[in-house]
């Protein structure tokens, strides 16, 4: 992460071309029902449980320096409850002939693969909290390396996009997928930061040598080996597109200092029609799977699979949206430990207000049913179900 520190000094001084800020400050209020949070060391799938109500304040900055026309610096990172962390941080150098555009990207950052995420600082234009799908990614799928991508405007106006990237330091990408499950929220992991894990006994005896404070999504690449992603991309300005990207990190799923390199592969396929301004709907796919370890000393192999539509409109001041989530895992090591088994649905329904062209107001409610047979094993509900209703002030400048 060189690079970022170079970033910020530059950023300190004077002689850049145009140096902007952006962010948003947002207070939340919930009222939770369910099992305690996963956050909280329970096997609740929202990011508040446990039958009680929550005061919440979480923060995001970004900082983008634009040095020509040619090269751009982006750094952002998040503060919540006393801790703040970095969440992306890339240098772009890009250029255009004719019908065609070249961008190089290099650091750590997002796939822009999300038809939810689009707004700033990878948050949503729709709700409050994120699909099961896009809450994942925005966990534990964040690669460190380079990506190309180019872009091709046909006479039309259609736009063809095509990208491939290489990234290590991203291989625990699917402990939270075997070991906890889908979840719903919209927490972004910071690089370093430390996710904890349900109590599972397997922790402390198949896997005893992993971490007792749980895994960290982001960090020092851990088996030196290159993952790789690509994606395509149609898409009609303003009115549609349809994109399929595939990811694939290689990891050798042996243990590194308590951390396992985790063989995590994914397709996802995600479309949307219409105008984000207006009336938009959206959804994606993926499957996958991923898995640690070897037979002779204990492993772990799942299958997964998430998927979600989404309904928004906005008029004035005001937007509605619905969103409709599945998702589940499917063992396939049929060992001793617990079963890695799950199948749940999610529904959202928000309602976002303008008070201010910097001011937003929301209100949102998230039903979130699901099995976790590994929960029952340990005395707790094998039904994961939960609700919150969320209450938000955002601030953004």
């Amino acid at each position: 992460m060189r690079f970022v520190v170079v970033a910020l000094c530059l950023l300190a001084t004077p002689a850049f071309a145009q140096v902007d800020l952006q962010g948003y400050i947002a207070a939340r209020g919930v009222n939770a029902t369910g099992p305690e949070s996963w956050l909280e060391g329970g096997f609740g799938r929202l990011e508040a449980g446990g039958d009680r109500d929550a005061l919440l304040g979480v923060g995001q900055l970004g900082l983008d320096w634009t040095a020509t026309n040619w090269l751009e610096l982006h750094a952002s990172g998040a503060a919540r409850r006393g801790d703040a962390g970095l969440i992306e941080a890339f240098v772009d150098v890009h250029g255009a002939r004719g019908s065609n555009e070249l961008r190089l990207r290099a650091g750590q950052f997002f796939l822009p693969t999300s038809r939810e995420n689009k707004g700033e600082l990878w948050t949503s234009p729709y709700s409050i909290s994120f699909s099961a799908l896009n809450s994942w990614i925005g966990e534990e799928v964040r690669p460190i390396g380079a990506e190309l991508e180019w872009r091709h405007t046909l006479r039309s106006g259609d736009v063809l996009t095509g990208a491939a990237t290489a990234f290590r330091g991203n291989d625990s990408m699917g402990a939270l997928l075997a070991w906890r499950g889908w979840s719903v929220g919209s927490r972004l992991s910071t690089y370093g930061e430390v996710l904890p894990l349900p109590p599972l006994g397997s922790l402390q005896t198949f896997f005893a040598e992993q971490r007792d404070d749980g895994t960290k999504p982001f960090g020092k690449d851990l088996d030196g080996r290159t993952g790789f992603a690509a994606r395509a991309r149609w898409s009609r300005p303003e009115r549609m597109n349809v994109q399929y990207a595939w990811l694939d990190n290689r990891g050798d799923r042996a243990l590194y200092a308590g951390e396992y390199a985790w063989r995590t592969k994914f397709h996802l396929i995600g479309g949307e029609i219409g105008d984000p301004n207006r009336l938009v709907v959206a959804a994606e796919y993926m499957t996958g799977s991923t898995g640690m370890g070897v037979r002779t000393a204990g492993f772990a192999q799942l299958d997964f699979h998430a998927g979600y539509v989404l309904v928004s409109g906005k008029r004035n001041r005001n937007r509605w949206t619905g969103r409709y989530d599945i998702f589940g895992t499917d063992e396939q090591d049929f060992t001793p430990a617990e079963s890695n088994d799950e199948s749940g649905r999610s529904w959202t329904l928000a309602w976002l207000y303008d008070l201010r062209p910097q001011l937003r107001l929301g209100a949102e409610m998230t039903q979130i049913a699901g099995d976790r047979p590994a929960a029952g094993q340990y005395g707790f509900a094998t039904g994961t179900n939960g609700r919150t209703v969320t209450l938000e002030a955002r601030y953004s400048f």
